[in-house]
């Protein structure tokens, strides 16, 4: 059994996705082989497995940072949420039904098996695991029954790392607090401290971070400056997206509406990456802007209440008269469902059983199922023959007669919808926009010129990241207290 590391945060968003991606690549590079791990993740930005489940994108691009693929065993307990205080509840991979936030609070620490049940199958293959954990244990109303941060460390007996944000304020009582409020078994799991997102001159925290130290008796792991690159790497949360987008730069036009469901966003990122592209989030209450040279609808967690948002924000309205003076509309998946006639729900899988009108744009009708399409996929672009690959992660059916106008072929296969114009265009394949080849041709139909190679910017951030962490991180002593040295 390998050894393991944690890394949990002093709240969201303070950085460990990140953190954890660059140490595990740092590690690599030193010639250990190592895995990522998180218990539990709530996301809907999901990635799709060779093993044919789906995990948290996060630990996705951690797996990328180690060099490996993606495994469902990578993040056993993954929640989706579908409306305010309910989520799908994909267990090692696979779905095991929906659950209201207090139902599950009840009941989440009967997934602890299968949860350690994948952290023990995941350490037969590494010398050592870096575990992200979730939020912040000092939710102390979440303790009982935790299996995200100190409940699963205590089950595994995995030390851990502490991480506060040093850019939002407050960080010396963000983690002398979190001391503060934990037990005393769960301080004792506590084997240091690091400050993330310092900007300028690190010394000026030296006092700081040795008044943290003497509070808490945690020895320091670092104050790792803010690492520039990090908009490079793909989002994790749609808190990340419109940090993403460049409003106003130049270059052609793509809006994207942030429905609240939106899912699957990755779809944006090697958009957000080309200089000649002006990404721009869209959110509620601003129109989408006339100049748009594509309206761009990606994925939804919950299509059919999101496509109640897009109406009343007056989106509708908007697409309509893109539409009608010639523009250019791809739907992704759930935004695919939303361009047709209607989408249907007899089983009632997105709230009460039904049917709904669509946006009309596509000659196309939808029936949800209960079965998830989860498949890795690979293709062609039919009018420039390029070269592409992507997932499919969707429940449903999409068929009519635009269905025989493809503008893909998948497997040998025909795929996807156009109108009889061409210019508005649906498919259930996420993460085409990846293929260096088939972004060049699509973009150039818009009168974009393509200049990044996606894949290969990625890796070389990866890379930089885990040279950032090898720096300013302390992974000797990061690896003393997992027991590896």
């Amino acid at each position: 059994m390998a050894q393991a590391i944690m890394i949990q945060g002093t709240g969201s968003n303070v950085g460990k996705s990140m953190i954890v991606a660059g140490i595990l690549r740092a590690l690599r590079a030193r010639g250990l082989n190592v895995r990522p791990f998180k218990p539990q993740n709530m996301s809907n930005n999901a990635a799709v497995t060779s093993d044919g489940g789906e995990i948290g994108r996060a630990q996705a691009l951690q797996a990328r940072a180690c060099g490996v693929a993606p495994h469902t065993d990578m993040n056993p307990v993954l929640l989706k949420p579908q409306t305010a205080t309910g989520a799908q509840i994909v267990i090692q991979g696979q779905v095991a039904g929906h659950q209201e936030a207090h139902a599950f609070g009840k009941n989440k620490e009967t997934l602890m098996p299968a949860v350690l049940e994948s952290f023990y199958r995941l350490g037969e293959q590494c010398d050592l695991i870096v575990v992200e954990g979730a939020g912040s244990p000092a939710e102390t109303n979440l303790r009982a029954g935790d299996i995200a941060n100190m409940g699963f460390a205590h089950a595994a007996n995995v030390p851990v790392i502490l991480m506060g944000d040093i850019d939002r304020g407050g960080v010396i009582a963000q983690i002398v607090g979190t001391q503060a409020v934990l037990s005393q078994a769960d301080n004792a799991l506590i084997k240091g401290f690091c400050v993330n997102k310092f900007r300028g001159d690190r010394s000026l925290f030296d006092a700081g971070r040795d008044d943290i130290a003497a509070r808490t008796g945690w020895p320091s792991l670092g104050v790792l400056p803010w690492f520039d690159q990090a908009a490079r790497l793909p989002a994790e949360d749609v808190m990340d997206l419109p940090a993403r987008a460049r409003s106003g730069g130049a270059g052609v036009v793509v809006a994207v509406p942030q429905l609240p469901r939106i899912a699957n966003f990755d779809d944006l990122d090697p958009l957000a990456a080309e200089p000649g592209v002006d990404l721009r989030m869209i959110t509620q209450g601003n129109p989408i802007p006339a100049d748009a040279d594509l309206i761009l609808l990606v994925g939804s967690k919950s299509t059919i209440s999101d496509l109640t948002a897009l109406r009343a924000a007056g989106w509708d309205i908007d697409i309509a008269a893109h539409v009608r003076r010639g523009g250019h509309v791809m739907g992704l998946c759930g935004g695919y469902q939303m361009l047709g006639h209607t989408i249907s729900d007899p089983d009632g899988h997105e709230g009460p059983a039904g049917t709904v009108e669509g946006l009309g744009h596509l000659d196309v009708e939808t029936v949800l199922a209960p079965v998830k399409n989860l498949s890795l996929r690979e293709g062609t672009h039919l009018e420039s023959a390029a070269p592409l690959s992507g997932y499919e992660i969707h429940m449903g059916q999409t068929k009519g007669p635009d269905c025989a106008r493809p503008w893909l072929e998948l497997a040998g296969a025909p795929d996807g919808a156009s109108s009889r114009s061409g210019a508005v265009l649906g498919c259930y394949l996420h993460g085409i926009f990846a293929s260096d080849a088939f972004r060049a041709a699509y973009l150039g139909t818009l009168g974009a010129v393509s200049s990044v190679v996606f894949e290969d910017q990625v890796e070389d951030t990866l890379d930089a990241l885990g040279a950032h962490i090898e720096r300013y991180f302390d992974l000797d002593m990061l690896l003393d207290a997992a027991g590896v040295r």
